[in-house]
């Protein structure tokens, strides 16, 4: 039985073609998977991402507690709304998942995890909490009266649009800088995404998302599904968890080492292990220069070794096919690697793992 968030008939009014997305029944697309990404990158789009999973910490170890828990440093939190993108290691140094902790106050964070593995990440917090002997509650907030749903609206006008939807919202969202968020009567706004494009994702009480998803709709912004959502975020270099970077798989050989705080005293688990590893791999991004398109898996050969694809795919806004890959550390950008796709070998060019944002090309 696949769970289903507060959208879904919406969804289904709307014609989408919905697939089994991690255990979830979510919206590919509603007919033009391109149509809905050119929405984001050139006017604007919303998503549902109401199967990603908030969680309130509260409590007087809050701080101490997230302090040892990922690998990013939560001192950074210092102005209320803050966010920190980061990531929570298991013991060997590997990705449990990747995450955005919101500050509110020395006793209230919000995190948001991932769908898949939101059940496996609050059992790992409680676990750790029980451990360290911190003075932390728990509590998701997907599932439950307190539920909150979540939309996020992408794009160059999506905050008029936002505004427009929710004008309450305005003076209290209109300053906000990327990473912060805002508490404006009972939703919560930030100005996080995963399009590389501006925009908001709000959280929103589950029994109230039905109806701003209509309004927003009503404005013109566009339902966009996760077809679109992962062409957006792989051309704007974002990784994606279970692909990208998993378990087995160090944030330093993720392109992830930017939230890896490792030059304090401070500890965290999965700190050693990596000190003990240090880096093997590279993240890096690829544009095929032959014909055909790049998948993940693919194998990759390079002067210094063999690599492997972790995202693939066509890219609407250079119209070329693009990829990460975890790659030897000696591979260079502007380098030309070979590409092994079913037999044939087809060169590529190694580039910054960031292909377009703000509603163009950057390579």
């Amino acid at each position: 039985m696949l769970k289903k968030t507060i959208l879904n008939s919406a969804h289904r009014a709307l014609g989408a073609r919905m697939v089994d997305f991690g255990g979830w029944d979510m919206p590919v697309n509603y007919g033009s998977q391109i149509e809905e990404h050119h929405a984001v990158r050139r006017d604007c789009g919303m998503f549902d991402v109401s199967h990603m999973c908030p969680v309130d910490l509260v409590g007087a170890d809050c701080r101490p507690f997230l302090s040892r828990l990922v690998a990013n440093d939560v001192a950074k939190l210092t102005v209320s709304g803050k966010a920190l993108y980061t990531a929570m290691l298991n013991t060997s140094g590997g990705v449990i998942d990747d995450l955005i902790i919101y500050f509110l106050s020395e006793t209230h964070f919000r995190i948001v995890v991932n769908a898949g593995t939101a059940e496996k990440d609050l059992a790992w917090m409680q676990a750790k909490a029980a451990e360290w002997k911190m003075e932390v509650t728990i509590t998701q907030r997907r599932d439950g009266d307190h539920a909150l749903g979540m939309i996020a609206v992408q794009g160059p006008n999506a905050r008029a649009k936002v505004w427009q939807v929710l004008p309450q919202a305005r003076a209290a969202t209109e300053g906000l800088k990327p990473f912060f968020a805002a508490e404006v009567e009972q939703y919560f706004i930030a100005s996080t995404g995963y399009t590389g494009e501006d925009g908001f994702e709000i959280m929103i009480p589950a029994t109230e998302a039905e109806a701003i998803w209509q309004k927003l709709k009503d404005a013109g912004v566009a339902p966009c599904g996760l077809g679109a959502r992962d062409t957006l975020r792989l051309e704007a270099g974002m990784n994606l968890y279970g692909q990208d970077m998993d378990e087995t798989v160090s944030p330093l050989d993720a392109g992830l080492a930017w939230t890896v705080a490792m030059k304090d005293d401070r500890d965290f688990v999965g700190k050693s292990a990596l000190t003990a590893a240090g880096q093997k791999q590279r993240l890096l991004g690829l544009i095929l220069l032959d014909k055909g398109v790049l998948r993940s898996h693919q194998k990759i050969i390079t002067r210094q070794g063999d690599g492997e694809i972790t995202s693939g795919s066509f890219s609407p806004t250079l119209q070329q096919s693009i990829a990460l890959a975890r790659l030897p550390l000696g591979v260079q950008i502007g380098d030309e690697v070979e590409v092994d796709i079913r037999g044939k070998l087809l060169k590529a060019k190694v580039v910054k793992p960031v292909f377009a944002r703000n509603g163009k090309a950057v390579i």
